[in-house]
């Protein structure tokens, strides 16, 4: 039959039980990191002395005159955060809090106070009064209220008042003082610019006579140049005409010129138009007209013929003569227009030269005149500011700083504020307490839930035991705990394959964990079902067993062992008419390894067959091999992990060495669980008690009848079904 295995719980419950559960079992943390946080909270607000604040309000506001400005920009009065942080850095300065230690003689006075009787420095009453001082601005206002802490109600307002009147005095001082200042600055900057005007106006006198300025040059800021004059611009307009005039007549000449003579005939009236060309034109073509008519009538030999061929060539001879003439006459006007042109343009020149010769003789003195008007430009500047200033001075003016309230003595010490303070220790107790119970859980990496155990070591847990369970072969088989072991026997039984396999060795990975316990109250329940049941205290080094069933150790498993003694003179029995015992006996040194000899075999053979469960007590696995001998020889192991003991590595190894030896590790059992404090496990030990217990009120035994084992009657059904 496969193992029990236990299904494991909602992730979001198990959230809310782990948080809870946390609480529940590190209250004590909690409660003690309450209790001395707000302890020390209380006592720490009862100690120190009481202090009384007094606050003196001030409004502050840019230092200006009440009438507006002579320059006409005016300033509107707004909030301005970053002036009013300015002065809250100014009155807190060494500045404003020395003057108060020496009007108040602080010195003197906390030198008796705080010093012995010896004289404070100004630095360090300085530092004791910025340590008192809270300045505090009214938002959206020009409103700072100047408070000051002391042991001594009076001494607290005198110090406000003096601290507030201090500012102000020095804030009219200072206004003053710029003032002033600023109007004998001007003062001096006007006698630096007066020697400078002085020495350039010299400057400029030999500039002018070494160079020849006349008056007529010195108007202006630049002297007058030709090529600023109206017939300068005339030389210049006529400059272009000419050369339009020359480029438009060259470009005809040559258009003309590389025309045949005899078409320039006809071309040339058209650009160059002339009376006598068009009238030997007109003659020529009359000739031809003529000649044309009778040629055909006179024959070319006629005398009229003749006289007209010699006519045409006279004309035409003149007409060539005239058109040359003509291209003579556009070639000669191209030439006159280029002189003309060429003779303009050397006058614009010339006319630049010299206007550039002027100008290089006269630059240093116009530069040297501008240097002078500018220098009068700043002067005039520097009178007009220093006129307003002082008209400024002469004006009256509102306070900057004016005291609004005055700091009276109080009545009530506002520090140290005991509600709160105990309040705050209250909380911050609890956050401490709660941070540190769930720091500590972080910590704390030993086993603390079942889930815990299935889940790291991958083995089912058959049991959970309370804390502070007692021997059940004292309390008999009606005890409280009992249930918790009948549970881990059912579990066990339904864990084995087989019902030959009968021999158990309770192991565990430390010491302390209550293996010997759960040994001997698990076979206690098995016993008190009627099954023959025998205990081998096998833990031959550290045996506990004998003490717990009060019996003696002189004799047991080692004589045995050693062939000293027969089986049945070793073994013990107990109350419990089916229980028997085997004690460890005492071990000699020289037989550590007695429980892997063949006599240990031959000693577990003969026990399976006398007996129906046998147990084994065997010690911490993780200090000695006899737990991992044990494991490899007997049918099944169970391993008892106590609660919140040791860190789940160790029976992770322990459980390693079980396995790694050829153990049957059938599962684990929970030990010592403080069910009070930890809900999740309730239901493995209160549900049963109250289930029984109303069983037991609904259904009363008759008058005489005996008890039956609860059991018995569950392990006969167990046994049909094995």
């Amino acid at each position: 039959m496969e193992p029990l295995k236990q299904q494991a719980q909602q992730e979001s419950r198990l959230h809310f039980l782990d948080y809870w559960r946390i609480i529940r079992i590190r209250k004590t943390v909690i409660i003690a990191v309450f209790m001395l946080v707000v302890i020390t909270a209380t006592l720490v607000t009862f100690i120190l002395p009481e202090q009384f604040a007094s606050t003196a309000t001030i409004k502050i506001e840019r230092d200006k005159s009440d009438i507006d400005e002579m320059a006409g920009n005016s300033r509107i009065s707004s909030f301005d955060p970053y002036f009013i942080q300015t002065e809250f850095e100014v009155i807190q300065s060494e500045t404003i809090l020395s003057n108060v230690v020496d009007v108040l003689g602080l010195n003197d006075k906390w030198g008796k106070k705080y010093n012995d009787g010896q004289k404070f420095k100004t630095q360090e009453s300085v530092g004791i009064l910025k340590s008192r001082l809270n300045l505090r601005p009214r938002r959206n206002t020009a409103l700072i209220d100047v408070q000051v802490f002391s042991e001594n109600p009076t001494d607290a307002s005198d110090l406000a008042n003096a601290v507030a009147e201090t500012y102000r005095q020095w804030r009219l001082e200072k206004g003053q003082r710029l003032g002033k200042g600023g109007v004998k600055a001007l003062e001096d900057q006007l006698k630096i610019e007066d020697e400078k005007i002085a020495k350039v106006k010299d400057e400029l006198d030999k500039i002018r006579v070494e160079n020849k300025i006349s008056d007529v040059d010195t108007a202006g800021t630049a002297p007058m140049m030709l090529s600023e004059s109206e017939e300068f611009r005339r030389y210049l307009s006529s400059r272009f005409e000419k050369d339009q005039a020359y480029k438009k007549q060259k470009e005809v000449f040559e258009k003309l010129s590389a025309i045949d003579i005899v078409a320039l005939r006809d071309v040339l009236p058209g650009f160059q138009p002339d009376s006598e060309l068009s009238s030997l034109i007109g003659e020529l073509n009359a000739a031809d007209q003529k000649y044309v008519s009778q040629i055909n009538d006179l024959g070319p030999s006629h005398p009229q013929i003749q006289a007209v061929n010699d006519l045409r060539e006279l004309l035409n001879k003149k007409i060539d003569a005239r058109v040359g003439g003509i291209l003579k006459g556009l070639e000669t006007q191209v030439s006159t227009a280029k002189s003309e042109l060429d003779s303009i343009g050397k006058a614009v020149e010339d006319a630049r030269l010299i206007d550039q010769d002027k100008l290089t003789k006269t630059r240093p003195y116009f530069d040297k005149k501008r240097e002078l008007e500018e220098l009068n430009d700043l002067r005039r500047l520097i009178t007009r500011k220093k006129n307003i200033e002082e008209v400024d001075l002469k004006l009256p003016k509102s306070e900057q700083v004016v005291i609004i309230e005055k700091a009276l003595a109080s009545t009530k010490a506002v520090k140290p504020n005991k509600t709160l303070n105990i309040i705050l220790g209250v909380v911050i107790g609890l956050i401490v307490g709660v941070g540190l119970a769930f720091f500590i859980e972080y910590l704390d990496t030993s086993v603390k839930t079942i889930d815990d155990v299935e889940r790291t070591l991958q083995s089912p847990v058959l049991g959970v035991i309370p804390q502070n369970v007692g021997l059940l072969i004292e309390e008999g088989a009606e005890s409280p705990h009992a249930e918790a072991y009948r549970v881990l026997r059912t579990n066990l039984l339904f864990a084995r394959k087989d019902d030959k396999l009968n021999t158990t060795a309770v192991v565990s990975a430390g010491a302390g964990e209550g293996k010997s316990t759960t040994v001997l109250n698990l076979a206690t329940v098995f016993a008190q079902s009627g099954q023959r049941v025998v205990i081998v205290d096998s833990d031959l080094r550290r045996p506990t067993l004998h003490k717990l069933l009060k019996v003696t150790n002189n004799l047991g498993l080692t004589n045995y062992l050693l062939k000293q003694n027969t089986l049945d003179e070793v073994i013990q029995t107990t109350s419990v008419p089916t229980l028997d015992f085997l004690a460890s006996g005492k071990l000699p040194s020289s037989s550590l390894g007695i429980l892997s000899s063949s006599a240990m075999k031959d000693l577990i053979g003969e026990l399976k067959a006398r007996y129906d469960i046998v147990f084994f007590d065997s010690p911490p696995i993780m200090g000695v091999s006899d737990a991992s001998i044990l494991a490899s020889e007997v049918d099944m192991t169970v391993q008892v992990i106590q609660y919140r003991r040791y860190p789940q590595p160790m029976n992770v190894r322990a459980k390693q060495l079980i396995e790694k030896v050829g153990g049957n590790l059938v599962g684990i059992v929970l030990n010592n669980i403080n069910m009070s404090q930890d809900e999740s496990y309730y239901y493995y030990s209160g549900y049963y008690q109250d289930y029984y217990a109303k069983n037991e009120d609904s259904e009363p035994l008759a008058e005489g009848q005996a008890k039956k084992p609860a059991d018995k009657k569950t392990e006969g059904e167990i046994k049909q079904k094995y």
